[in-house]
């Protein structure tokens, strides 16, 4: 009957419908650029990235999954203005030649393997982000002691200096979390989101004002700042390759606009950018 939606036309639309998903998905994926010209002097022949899930671009494509295209670091879709694709204006040869090793969930113990990956790669520039996940555990003692993710955090720098020692090493500070915390706990999407078991040593009753849990949020941001200041000393004794952002990734102030919708928690194409920018300030390139 003329009007009527039967089921043979439900799923007609359906397929429709995800074929034009798709096919947006696949327009606003991959960046084409066609840079021109000889390399830039001192300009990296390939890159790597190693880390966790905010390298791989967790989230940033409506899904919660990776989407490496996104990435700050070796990105190559069009929405990120990523080190790669600025890079690959200064050196046509890049093309393809950037390597993503970060992985979701990954901490400081995994860096040493990822590097290994970066060495085979024969990468001259890596970007390294870690931390977060050492910190997100079920609890406050389940979080990596600190002695423990600086000797992890140097081993993974030791791997590269000594696989590729004239490679250029950028070490990012962590996110500030707990300023997260802060801008979301009164937003009824985020703390649904979070009490799904989002970073729960942090995130865990996030409208609770009983002292424990304000103690608990306490140490964890204080353990975030004595990550970040073993990773500025671990940057400093790799010698004179490897460059520390000075803090800029921990100083960019999150909203819940950075971040995606899905979890409240890994940044979105916006926050992906704002990533890209402010550690390409600190990467000794963009002089």
């Amino acid at each position: 009957m003329p009007g009527r939606w039967t089921p043979g036309r439900w799923t007609t639309a359906a397929v429709c419908l995800l074929a034009l998903v798709a096919l947006a998905c696949e327009a606003d994926g991959e960046a084409t650029p066609q840079p021109s010209g000889t390399p830039a002097a001192g300009s990296p022949k390939a890159v790597a990235a190693l880390g966790d899930s905010i390298t791989t671009g967790f989230g940033s494509c409506l899904v919660l999954t990776s989407c490496e295209r996104n990435s700050w670091s070796t990105g190559s879709g069009l929405r990120v203005d990523s080190h790669y694709r600025r890079l690959l204006d200064r050196n046509p040869g890049l093309r393809d030649k950037a390597y993503n090793h970060a992985r979701p969930g990954a901490r400081a113990a995994a860096l040493a393997g990822q590097a290994e990956a970066a060495v085979r790669d024969r990468a001259d520039y890596v970007t390294v982000l870690v931390g977060a996940n050492d910190a997100c555990r079920g609890s406050i003692d389940a979080m990596t002691p600190v002695a423990e993710f600086r000797t992890e955090v140097d081993r993974g720098l030791r791997v590269l200096r000594e696989g590729r020692p004239k490679a250029r090493v950028l070490v990012v500070s962590i996110p500030d979390l707990y300023r997260l915390w802060e801008v979301g706990r009164d937003d009824p999407r985020a703390v649904r989101a979070w009490r799904r078991g989002v970073c729960p040593a942090l995130l865990a009753e996030p409208t609770s004002t009983a002292p424990a849990d304000r103690a608990r949020r306490a140490e964890f941001k204080e353990r975030i700042s004595a990550y970040n200041g073993q990773l500025r000393a671990a940057c400093r004794a790799y010698g004179s390759r490897c460059r520390y952002d000075g803090g800029a990734v921990h100083r960019v102030r999150f909203d819940l606009d950075l971040v995606n919708a899905l979890d409240y928690f890994h940044p979105n194409t916006a926050g992906q950018s704002r990533l890209a920018e402010v550690t390409w300030r600190a990467s000794g390139y963009a002089d």
